[in-house]
């Protein structure tokens, strides 16, 4: 589970890295892969800690989409 963790940070970092140089569709493709993934794991786990490491990832995709769309 945390290499799950540390795969996740690294593409949240690629969707911001990629907001800041105005590439917003490829950020998207990876926002919605990153979202799914934190959704498979979130059906695989019944770990409070995880469960709430996860939600934590799902408040930042959440501003990051919001983020997004104003800005498209």
């Amino acid at each position: 589970m945390e290499d799950q963790f540390t795969t996740i940070k690294k593409d949240i970092q690629l969707i911001i890295d990629n907001m800041a140089i105005k590439n917003f569709s490829e950020a998207s493709i990876k926002l919605i892969e990153v979202s799914d993934d934190l959704d498979d794991m979130m059906d695989e786990t019944d770990d409070v800690f995880v469960l709430r490491e996860i939600s934590k990832y799902q408040v930042l995709l959440n501003h990051l989409q919001i983020k997004m769309s104003t800005k498209e």
